[in-house]
């Protein structure tokens, strides 16, 4: 079986990234990063999540105990490719706050 803390990782990684993409496009930003990062990133996870749901699935996959390594990967993948946008985010917050100022 998929294991469980990656299961009910994808939704709150989904939820995170659709915050963000709101965030993003409030910004105005010259760099599209929701077209560039967080919309491809979204498309994967939302066919992680349909693969996840489908009985061919855990038909499949259900007996591997190797499998879990891979799952890993992909919430290391995700979290990272957060962690780096809403450092992005920060930055150009700070930038556009400079710019207001001036």
């Amino acid at each position: 079986m998929v294991d469980s803390v990656y299961k009910k990782r994808l939704p709150e990684l989904r939820n995170t990234l659709e915050k963000l993409r709101e965030d993003f496009a409030d910004l105005g930003s010259k760099t599209n990063w929701t077209k560039l990062r967080i919309d491809p990133l979204l498309r994967h996870l939302l066919s992680l999540e349909k693969l996840l749901d489908s009985p061919e699935f855990s038909e499949e996959f259900s007996h591997l105990p190797k499998g879990v390594e891979m799952f890993h990967s992909d919430l290391v993948y995700y979290t990272t490719n957060i962690k780096a946008l809403k450092k992005i985010l920060r930055s150009e917050r700070g930038q556009m706050r400079k710019m207001s100022q001036d």
